[in-house]
């Protein structure tokens, strides 16, 4: 299945959704149509049992994405107003978003910059080619990274490893974002298609309803402590708990054979 409009691209193959961010003439910059696209569609994947993974990535050589379109008519906004307007799903619909309960991978193959490495921090898996570039770089053109990247990233890596960059609004390379601990894994630029999909394809080896457990019981219980979360009765949880899943994986085990899941 493929989906097309303007300027952002939607495929689904084998139950993994890919999301491409097409403006590769801004590096990728979104401006306001982008923004109501992608919430579109993440509220579409959210609706579709088949969806296993999510990958988003950025189309063209040199960019993933660079945060908000500066030629764009937002950025005409005081900083109150953009202030007052913020989506609450933060930037791109992801950066915050808590009810995407799949995996989702940043394919990051460019620059990360502002508002797109607030949509690497709204994924779970980051896999970035060594060229990839990262940066709140706000404070530089006198604004903030307010939808996710300041309380994110804080949350994300050691405090001064992110302080260090929220005050400088300094950009890093892909080798030193997974020393922090951001970037899962690091490869040559012309490897990170089959990078992904050897991620891709330890996902698919896990069971669906267990993987949608996993991702509300992590997005839904961070304010609460160990103990309060283990206690908190979520449908995915209750789900897999009680699904075809969790008998087929110990009937697998015991027949000494790969699982078969449903997703159901």
């Amino acid at each position: 299945m493929t989906g097309h409009t303007d300027d952002v691209i939607l495929t689904v193959d084998d139950g993994v959704a890919t999301v491409t961010i097409n403006r590769p003439h801004v590096l990728n910059a979104v401006d306001g149509p982008t923004t109501a696209r992608l919430n579109g569609i993440w509220e579409q994947l959210e609706r579709d049992n088949r969806i296993r993974a999510v990958v988003v990535t950025g189309a063209g050589p040199k960019a993933f994405c660079t945060g908000a379109d500066m030629t764009a008519a937002a950025v005409d906004k005081t900083g109150l107003e953009y202030w007052a307007e913020l989506d609450a799903n933060g930037f791109g619909g992801l950066s915050l978003r808590t009810t995407l309960d799949v995996p989702v991978i940043a394919k990051v193959n460019g620059y990360a910059l502002g508002g797109g490495m607030e949509i690497v921090l709204g994924a779970d898996i980051v896999v970035a080619a060594d060229t990839a570039r990262f940066g709140l770089t706000e404070p530089r053109v006198g604004r903030l990274a307010l939808d996710g990247g300041i309380h994110q990233l804080v949350r994300r890596v050691p405090y001064t490893q992110a302080m260090g960059m929220l005050l400088t609004g300094r950009k890093a390379d892909a080798a030193e974002m997974q020393a922090m601990g951001l970037v899962n894994e690091v490869v040559p630029a012309e490897e990170l298609d089959a990078a992904v999909d050897r991620w891709l394809d330890q996902i698919r080896a896990c069971a669906p309803t267990s993987l949608r457990a996993v991702k509300q019981m992590v997005t839904r219980t961070a304010h609460l402590t160990s103990a309060e979360a283990r206690g908190l009765r979520l449908p995915a949880l209750m789900d897999a708990l009680d699904s075809k899943d969790s008998a087929e994986g110990v009937l697998a085990f015991q027949e000494k054979r790969a699982p078969v899941w449903s997703g159901a």
